[in-house]
């Protein structure tokens, strides 16, 4: 496991075997250059634009790299993804937000709005960079929310990869990249221990953002899952992820949304 850290240095006396750390200092090329320069203000514009970075300067040293979001948890095995690395040079997951233009229509257009893709889990191949610095490129161009545009931060440069790259594959197994974002789409259950999707897949891994984690039961076995293991990691508990309330800027967004859809 290789972490990205834009804000800190850890002692590597400090590091389990299997973790090492790598440093926006380990980026020399010149798009990698330019990124830190631009985004050096802005954590989150610099974390998000650095992806094809970092994934590109891995392809260096490894044949199959596969990218996720720290906030993701995994609940069963990956290894078929980095098997389907051998035929595609890149592995994309849908976001599958809700699709019903008749009901839901915040979260059907959401789907143009944010992306196709869920930029929190990203595989690639030693074929992929020539993709890769597109996407570098496309980041270093603009990385923000721009709904005029028609840009999403990293993200929405993503729906254009499959057109880019012949060799992409979209990863359609329902339990990869599940969240609650998806759970009308990707029906869970709980059955004898597991975590079943549709009826039929076992889930491999959840991604635990905020708007997933303000959904989620709090007795809900997956919840407790993923709590248990993370305390096993940190020894203050208030540092754990914990539900909170949406923003007043959010609610603002959703009232203005729904008073325009009213008019059109």
């Amino acid at each position: 496991m290789v972490i990205l850290l834009v804000d800190k240095q850890i002692g590597q006396q400090k590091l389990p075997t299997n973790i090492r750390f790598i440093y926006l200092s380990d980026f020399q090329e010149s798009v990698a250059q330019a990124i830190i320069k631009k985004y050096n203000a802005h954590t989150d514009k610099l974390r998000w634009s650095l992806k094809p970075v970092l994934l590109k300067y891995l392809l260096a040293s490894y044949n199959k790299v596969i990218y996720v979001d720290n906030d993701i948890h995994f609940f069963g095995s990956f290894d078929f993804l980095f098997d389907m690395l051998g035929d595609s040079s890149f592995l994309l997951t849908p976001h599958d937000y809700p699709r019903d233009p008749t009901k839901n229509q915040n979260w059907f257009e959401a789907n143009f709005r944010v992306g196709l893709y869920n930029a929190g889990f990203v595989g690639v191949c030693k074929k992929a960079l020539p993709t890769l610095d597109w996407w570098g490129n496309a980041c270093l161009y603009r990385c923000e929310k721009n709904y005029w545009r028609g840009l999403f931060d990293d993200q929405k440069y993503l729906d254009l990869i499959p057109i880019i790259d012949e060799n992409c594959h979209i990863v359609r197994h329902p339990g990869c990249n599940a969240s609650e974002w998806n759970a009308s789409i990707r029906n869970r259950t709980y059955e004898n221990g597991q975590h079943i999707i549709c009826e039929k897949y076992p889930l491999v891994f959840y991604h635990f953002n905020q708007y997933a984690i303000n959904q989620l039961d709090t007795h809900d076995p997956l919840w407790q899952e993923y709590l248990e293991c993370l305390s096993n990691y940190q020894e203050d508990h208030n540092k754990l992820p914990k539900q909170k309330n949406q923003s007043c800027i959010d609610d603002l967004k959703l009232f203005i949304w729904k008073i325009l859809d009213k008019f059109n």
